[in-house]
């Protein structure tokens, strides 16, 4: 198990470019299987949650070549859709969180699908109903062998349909969106998730020669096509990512500029930052972060209390809620975080608490931090990274607090994070790894 090995205090300068978007690979990957014909696709983000699913398609049959760093071209032709139902397959799907997203395109295309219950962060319940439901709509039948946990989905036809989804997920709308691309009709999805990924998946789709229209609203109409032809894409900048090295530069940068961000896809994430005080210039497509000895909380119109809390796009990301509390520990004033989505998200601040941050657990949900104005320096602790974001705000604190601390277990930061200590390291950063 690899471990960062921080010596705090060091400040970064220069300049950093965000990785390819986590979140749109692990579905535009997917789509890849909705045709015979090559699929080339640009940015692809070098993480251990891409890259395991790269190697699911190519176990699949799926044909992958890697034209450059970054950029693959896939071909589905010659799918094997036996190992789907292999042990080995479904042993290495409930591994990773992203296997899900095989379901849609496989039961389109091949008419029948099997996951298990997918792994990934350990943050909370993450319930699947979403992505069964809506695909039941469209004519699918389901089995749960509850004592293998396998899902497996019978589908000989798919006919469109208007479906209500029970909530705006993401993944769950991306399944339900690649499953629909072949079904008989027209299909209507309201309460659609609407992030920039799904976007970014339907603007694949179309190009494939799907007819999919409300890209970028809550509600995606979908007119089922015969079949699907090659294409190319190029992922998006991480939104994620970009809000990490935000909050990174306020509290341990003497300047800092984030290159290539596609700044109009950042929806509410600058103005977030904002209200944090933080001084976020915005240039083109960078984002420059000047040096801040010093950054005030906003607090509302009237006066009240600011509150940071998730909501479905444009609504703010629960994926920035971590670095945006370990942010505040060094503003001025105080700030509650609700995370609403997830249950088990800020377990992680007892660590931040053992450094030195003043927060206040209020419930699974809630916290409430004080912040140091920058007056008192974060201790040096060992800590272990219990989910991607969370180790990302522990890698934070580490930089920016007094002496030398230790994080275990960064393989969940690789997940979500590209060769993140050598890219921090050339701004500035003292990480060392330590297998």
């Amino acid at each position: 198990m690899a471990s960062f090995i921080i010596e705090g205090g060091h400040e970064l300068k220069g300049e950093i470019t965000p990785q390819g978007a986590k979140n749109e690979a692990l579905q535009v990957l997917c789509a890849t299987l909705l045709t015979e014909e090559p699929v080339r696709i640009k940015n692809v983000p070098d993480i251990s949650d891409v890259n395991n699913q790269i190697n699911l398609l190519r176990d699949m049959g799926v044909k992958v070549t890697k034209n450059a760093p970054g950029d693959f071209t896939f071909q589905a032709d010659a799918v094997d859709t036996d190992y789907i139902e292999s042990e080995e397959f479904l042993t290495r799907c409930s591994r990773s969180r992203g296997s899900i997203l095989f379901v849609g395109p496989m039961v389109a295309r091949f008419g029948k699908a099997a996951v298990a219950k997918p792994g990934g962060d350990k943050i909370g319940r993450r319930r699947l109903d979403t992505h069964f439901l809506g695909i039941h709509k469209l004519g699918a039948t389901f089995h749960h062998d509850t004592e293998r946990g396998v899902f497996h989905i019978q589908a000989p036809k798919l006919t469109g349909t208007y479906m209500l989804l029970d909530e705006a997920s993401v993944t769950g709308t991306a399944n339900i969106i690649m499953a629909a691309v072949f079904a008989e009709g027209t299909t209507t999805i309201y309460n659609a998730a609407c992030e920039p990924y799904i976007q970014q998946l339907c603007h694949l789709l179309n190009a494939m020669g799907a007819n999919i229209s409300g890209i970028a609203s809550n509600l995606i109409t979908i007119v089922g096509v015969k079949s699907l032809h090659g294409a190319e894409h190029r992922i998006l900048p991480d939104m994620i990512e970009v809000g990490s090295f935000i909050g990174m530069a306020a509290m341990v940068g003497d300047g800092v500029r984030i290159k290539d961000t596609c700044y109009r896809q950042l929806g509410i994430i600058p103005y977030t930052f904002r209200r944090l005080g933080i001084n976020v210039e915005h240039d083109g497509d960078d984002i420059f972060i000047p040096r801040h000895d010093h950054y005030e909380i906003d607090s509302f119109i009237d006066g009240s209390f600011m509150t940071f809390s998730d909501a479905p796009w444009p609504g703010l990301t629960p994926d920035l809620l971590s670095v945006l509390l370990v942010v505040s520990t060094q503003a001025k004033g105080s700030v509650l975080i609700h995370q609403k989505m997830f249950e088990s998200r800020l377990f992680f601040v007892d660590k931040l608490i053992d450094m030195g941050a003043q927060i206040i657990l209020c419930d699974p949900h809630r916290a409430v931090i004080v912040g140091h104005d920058k007056q008192l320096q974060l201790r040096a602790a060992r800590m272990t990274s219990p989910d991607i974001r969370a180790g990302i705000a522990l890698l934070i604190a580490a930089m920016s607090a007094n002496g030398t601390s230790k994080i275990e277990n960064v393989g969940q930061i690789d997940r979500g994070y590209q060769d993140i200590e050598a890219r921090l390291n050339a701004l500035g950063a003292k990480i060392r790894r330590e297998e």
